[in-house]
Formats: structure tokens, C-alpha cells, sequence
């Protein structure tokens, strides 16, 4: 089916486009308009945005209306895309990982600041290590590792699917992370990663099984298995606090993104450890768990 039935130029496009957007409810439809143009047309927008009044030719007009009949039916963008940017990067993503969330970004944040202050406790020329746990598409691990070239990064997950877009993320950045099939910290070579690691960081599944059928349809497109963890949504961070418990050397951080719902009833538990602390999103909700082992 044609785009329009005219022959429009590109802004008129983008106008159509920002128009079918707004009409079918998605939050955001100037900038995902302008996004669904590019790809259509293909080309960067600081091209594009100079030739706005060329004609859409009818292979782009095709193309733009096929990105809009996936995006209206509300077909994740970073899915229609097959990219998601995190952390300055620009990383692949595809229906096997959870499609990285802008507020993992302070995760990563909150883990560099501690590196910050571990450096200068640790001994003259020890690399430190870091490990992420459930890594998905690599978002965390690829952008600390991009961060911080000096550390050894790993990156775990029970997907081979997952593990396969997160080598190709690596491998695309040139970034220099060990990847490893686990479920949690159960592979040997992950487990001795763990056992002396300055940084175990995860952002695991967290939302509790009552949540299925009340998230968003863009939300539900993510595999399960990387959202739904039981009742309360820790059973999955239950298993991992329990295996770091056993390996973490003293003085390791642990660093966890949870559900503002479950990460204090969590906190509670972790007797073991000290200098527990939640610490809050941009948005002001406690979303996560910092401690040391």
C-alpha cells in the first residue's frame, strides 16, 4: 500500500507520520516520526533534516508506511529499528533480549562512581574485574568496558540467544568483554569471575507474575523469562544474593537493579553484607540495591 496517495516531500511525510503515531497513542510521536523517516529513507538526520522538501520517492513512501503499520500496533521501536542506544552506544537488539531501558543508565552510573573510589584502595596495577549477570543484548557490560577500557569485564546469561547479540554488540564496538552461557553464577569460570570480582552487577528479571497482563504491549514484547521473576518478582535476585553471599570476596560490591515495589523487602534480607543502600532513578523512585559483601 502507497504511503499517500499524492506524492508528498519528506516534511509532509514526517507530518503524516507524526499524526498516525499520535492518533494510535504512542507517548512519544515527533521524535519516533522523525526516527521511522530516517530508517524509511535512509539516511542520518542531519541529511535528512536538509531535504526535507525533496519528494518522498514511492520505494521510501513504501518503506515508511511499512514502519508505521508495525509501530501503531505497537511493535517495540527499538524491535522495527533492530537498535537500541544506551549509554552513548548503539547497540543491536532483537526479540531474544529486553530492550535496554534509559533508566538502567544510572545503574551504570552508581557502578563507575564506586569504581571510582575503589581505585584508590585497590593495589598499584590490579586490574579489577566486573561482572554482569543476565547481561541480555551487553548493554551494561558493553558501556562500563567502554568507560573503563582498564577493567576486565565478563557478562553472563542463560540465553545462548541473548549471549549471541550481546557478542555481536562487543564485537561491532570493538570492545573487549568475556562472554559466558550461566544460569546466574553456576558456570565454573563464571563463579571464579565472581570470586574476585571488585563488582558483581545485574539487572535481572524483577516484575512480579501479577504485573503479565498489566504492562504495556511494547513491554510484553520483551522475553519473558527476562521480565517475570515469581510472586513478589525475586526469585531470581533471591538465587543470585545467595550465590554472591558464597563467592563475593570481602569488600566486592554488589549492585542490582529491582522493581521500586521489592527492592527494600530484599534490602531487609541481606544480613551478610554491609553498607546497604537503595539509591533512586532520574525519576525519584528506589530502584537500586547497592551493598558490599
Amino acid at each position: 500500500m502507497p504511503f499517500l496517495t499524492s506524492e508528498p516531500n519528506l516534511k509532509q511525510a514526517l507530518d503524516t507520520a507524526e499524526a498516525r503515531l499520535k492518533a494510535a497513542g504512542v507517548q512519544s510521536p515527533i521524535p519516533e516520526a522523525l526516527m521511522l523517516l530516517e530508517a524509511a529513507v535512509g539516511v542520518e538526520r542531519s541529511t535528512l533534516l536538509t531535504q526535507l522538501d525533496r519528494p518522498l520517492s514511492v520505494p521510501e513512501g513504501a518503506r515508511l508506511s511499512e514502519l508505521l503499520r508495525r509501530r501503531v500496533a505497537r511493535e517495540p521501536l527499538q524491535h522495527i529499528l533492530g537498535e537500541a542506544h544506551f549509554f552513548g552506544l548503539k547497540l543491536a537488539v532483537t526479540t531474544s533480549v529486553l530492550v535496554p531501558r534509559p533508566e538502567t543508565e544510572r545503574l551504570v552510573e552508581l557502578v563507575l562512581a564506586e569504581l571510582r573510589a575503589e581505585a584508590g584502595t585497590s593495589g598499584a596495577g590490579e586490574r579489577l574485574t566486573v561482572l554482569d549477570v543476565g547481561c541480555g543484548s551487553g548493554a551494561i557490560a558493553l558501556a562500563l568496558k567502554a568507560e573503563r577500557p582498564d577493567l576486565e569485564v565478563w557478562a553472563s546469561d542463560l540465553s545462548a540467544e541473548a549471549l549471541t547479540v550481546a557478542r555481536a554488540n562487543a564485537q561491532a564496538l570493538a570492545l573487549d568483554v568475556t562472554f559466558r552461557r550461566s544460569d546466574l553464577l553456576a558456570e565454573a569460570s563464571v563463579a571464579a569471575a565472581a570470586a574476585r570480582c571488585a563488582v558483581l552487577v545485574s539487572n535481572p528479571p524483577y516484575l512480579p507474575e501479577a504485573d503479565r497482563e498489566l504492562l504495556p504491549q511494547e513491554v510484553r514484547a520483551d522475553p519473558e523469562m527476562a521480565l517475570f521473576a515469581g510472586e513478589d518478582g525475586l526469585d531470581v535476585a533471591r538465587r543470585l544474593l545467595q550465590q554472591a553471599a558464597e563467592l563475593l570476596r570481602p569488600g566486592a560490591l554488589l549492585a542490582l537493579e529491582l522493581d521500586e515495589r521489592n527492592v527494600d523487602k530484599l534490602s531487609a534480607t541481606m544480613l551478610t553484607f554491609t553498607d546497604v543502600r537503595v539509591e533512586s532513578d532520574l525519576a525519584g523512585r528506589r530502584r537500586f540495591l547497592l551493598a558490599r559483601r
